[in-house]
């Protein structure tokens, strides 16, 4: 890795549009929705962009499309970098980028997300459309962060997420991996992207995932998903990490998050990380939730965060518990911190005004 890379976190993504009730009514009762742009790496790549790092979102867009003005527009607003090539839309039932729609549900009243991902411009990122030895190997990249949710897309992505993470480990960069499985996307693929996450988290220096997400992603063999409590959980990771750095050597740390839900303002939220061995638990405390829905991309942004800073692993746990927490006392769906300060008074659970 160069010695002063200009990216600090780059990340494949498919960008698309998040449409919510601005009222935090169900869909269907509503008639006024707030739309932002939205992706889950974007998500994770808002942290250190809010704090001033440099952060490559490498995606695609269309032609002449004025979503993807949108989604481009915000991007710079949210001073997140990124480069893609603009296909033709290909007619009206061609390509476009996917809709994610939700609320945020109230009380008893859990949140419910739906997602329309058909025509997505996404599925055919591939690696012939980036210059990855100028990224790469002239400006660097402190860390690639793949997520198996673009990884799993279409066999092209699959390939693609592939490809960078070989890539970035030829030219010194960490690959951070958040397996993120989703039946949905497996479903006939298994064979051929069980083989794909496998590369990819034996080039991965991060590994981001539950218990679930190791065994049914890599075929890790381990212990049932945890149990309704959180201590259930807690042990079921641990035994599974066991277990995944016997197999994936290279990989230095091992995350992931604990969620309870109370009800849909309030949920239990911990974290756990293994790091060169050692273990770091976050113990679930109690937390507002104005939308749960990007508190794990806040995680993973605020523990890759430290990371690149070189903080010790207690720390990245804690700054990555905080920025969990935030992106969940939001309506968008990733955290935008004003500094490290506000991150760490979330940690400590100061919040007094500061003038």
């Amino acid at each position: 890795m160069l010695n002063h890379p200009r990216y600090a976190i780059a990340s494949p993504t498919s960008m698309g549009v998040r449409i919510t009730p601005e009222t935090r009514q169900g869909v269907p009762e509503s008639e006024l929705f707030r739309m932002q742009a939205t992706s889950a790496e974007t998500n994770v790549l808002n942290i250190a962009a809010s704090l001033g790092q440099e952060c490559l979102a490498l995606t695609k867009f269309i032609d002449g499309s004025p979503i993807s003005q949108f989604i481009q527009r915000e991007l710079r607003a949210r001073n997140i970098r990124f480069e893609g090539v603009s296909a033709p839309q290909g007619g009206p039932w061609g390509f476009r980028h996917q809709f994610n729609i939700a609320d945020s549900g109230f009380g008893l009243v859990g949140p419910r997300v739906w997602n329309d991902r058909t025509g997505e411009v996404g599925r055919t990122l591939s690696l012939e459309e980036f210059d990855t030895e100028r990224i790469f190997g002239q400006e660097g990249v402190g860390i690639l962060h793949i997520s198996g949710l673009i990884a799993a897309l279409s066999p092209q992505t699959a390939a693609f997420c592939a490809g960078l993470a070989r890539t970035a480990k030829a030219h010194g960069t960490r690959v951070s991996f958040d397996l993120n499985y989703r039946a949905s996307f497996w479903s006939g693929r298994e064979s051929e992207l069980r083989h794909v996450f496998q590369e990819i988290a034996d080039l991965s220096d991060i590994l981001i995932g539950n218990e679930e997400d190791f065994q049914l992603a890599l075929g890790i063999t381990g212990p049932e998903a945890g149990g309704k409590h959180l201590a259930d959980k807690t042990e079921a990771f641990q035994t599974m990490i066991e277990s995944a750095r016997r197999t994936y050597p290279n990989a230095r740390y091992f995350a992931t998050t604990l969620r309870e839900v109370v009800h849909a303002n309030e949920h239990l939220w911990g974290a756990i990380l293994c790091a060169d061995g050692e273990w770091h638990i976050e113990q679930p405390r109690k937390i507002p939730v104005l939308d749960r829905i990007g508190g794990g991309d806040g995680f993973t942004g605020g523990l890759l965060y430290g990371i690149w800073r070189g903080w010790d692993a207690q720390e990245c746990l804690r700054f990555g518990w905080a920025s969990g927490v935030l992106a969940a006392s939001s309506l968008a769906d990733y955290a935008t911190p004003a500094d490290e300060e506000q991150l760490w008074s979330i940690y400590f659970g100061n919040a007094r005004v500061k003038r």
